[in-house]
């Protein structure tokens, strides 16, 4: 462990002034040592207070994701057994593919603080500011892998929507296939990627990005976008929302199996009015069922005939504020 971060734990379990001359006896490091980690420590954003006579009190830590101290805290069986965290990344997706490649381990996470070729679906850029999302994604081998592969999606959707609904009493509901949302707003986007052979899947990676500090958003966003910090009127530690969605989402593909009444439970796109595309035209219809297999149900406006979807983009009447 780095002086810097040996310093750090001290301070932390230190319920009153520490000296400089108590860590660095405990430490076996110089005075100079301690006080220049001190320094290192505010430039991070630490707040430690210092007076003569009496030394060092960490008064505020910031909302830093820290590697060493989520494995401390881990509750999972085989997800996060080694995780790594970048300061900044072009993509979580992308450097678990990477290392995917080069022989990682199953259950590999990496968390990045902000992305700067962040991912979303069809294509589209996910906004990944420095500081107040959670961004981060995992490696999954066959062993882990559910079928049919498109339930992976799925899977991580609910393994958030459980964390937010326990662990901090929000009302969090899934839209199929892949956000998940709090009243009619978005708080997590979900990307799944996979690489395959002819006769078998070599590993998927499903990508996930959470508003968790986030006090506000740019007006375009502002219709349909919210954070935890919005929800629940206080801060919440970014390693805290992963640590608890790690532990969902390992209890899931341990078990590789759809619960299909639970997710219906929470999926806010069933009962309601949709428009869907198939080929190069848009219908309508209602929204009545996920298939055990995870497709949505459609019944449609047209005709009444129920028609299974399995990609694609998917309007809901009323989420994000819009209308079919």
């Amino acid at each position: 462990m780095a002086i810097k971060e040996e310093v750090l734990q001290y301070l932390r379990k230190s319920t009153g002034d520490v000296s400089g001359e108590e860590l660095s006896e405990r430490l076996g490091i110089s005075r100079t040592a301690v006080w220049k980690a001190v320094n290192a420590l505010r430039e991070e954003g630490y707040e430690i207070a210092s007076a003569t006579r009496r030394g060092y009190h960490l008064l505020k830590e910031p909302d830093r994701i820290d590697a060493e101290d989520l494995l401390q805290n881990l509750d999972t069986q085989f997800l996060g057994k080694e995780i790594q965290v970048f300061k900044e990344i072009d993509s979580t997706n992308e450097e678990v593919k990477r290392q995917a490649l080069r022989g990682a381990q199953d259950g590999l996470v990496i968390v990045s603080e902000e992305q700067n070729g962040g991912k979303g679906r069809l294509g589209r850029a996910w906004n990944s500011p420095f500081g107040t999302g959670l961004y981060f994604s995992f490696l999954l081998r066959p062993e882990h892998i559910p079928e049919p592969l498109t339930n992976a999606t799925l899977l991580a959707g609910l393994g958030v929507a459980r964390a937010l609904r326990h662990v901090w009493g929000l009302d969090a509901k899934i839209k199929w296939p892949n956000d998940v949302v709090i009243g009619n707003k978005k708080v997590c986007g979900i990307l799944t990627e996979m690489a395959a052979e002819m006769d078998k899947v070599q590993y998927i990676v499903p990508g996930i990005g959470i508003n968790v500090g986030n006090q506000s958003f740019p007006d375009e966003l502002a219709v349909k976008a919210t954070s935890i910090l919005i929800e629940t009127g206080k801060p919440v530690k970014r390693s805290d929302v992963l640590l608890a969605i790690l532990k969902e989402l390992d209890k899931l593909f341990l078990k590789k199996e759809f619960p299909l009444k639970e997710y219906s439970e929470l999926c806010v796109s069933l009962h309601k009015k949709v428009r869907y595309t198939r080929g190069l035209k848009s219908y309508t219809g209602t929204a009545f069922a996920i298939a055990p297999s995870g497709e949505l149900m459609v019944r449609s406006d047209e005709d009444g005939t129920e028609i299974p979807i399995s990609t694609g983009e998917v309007i809901v009447q009323g989420i994000y504020g819009q209308n079919i």
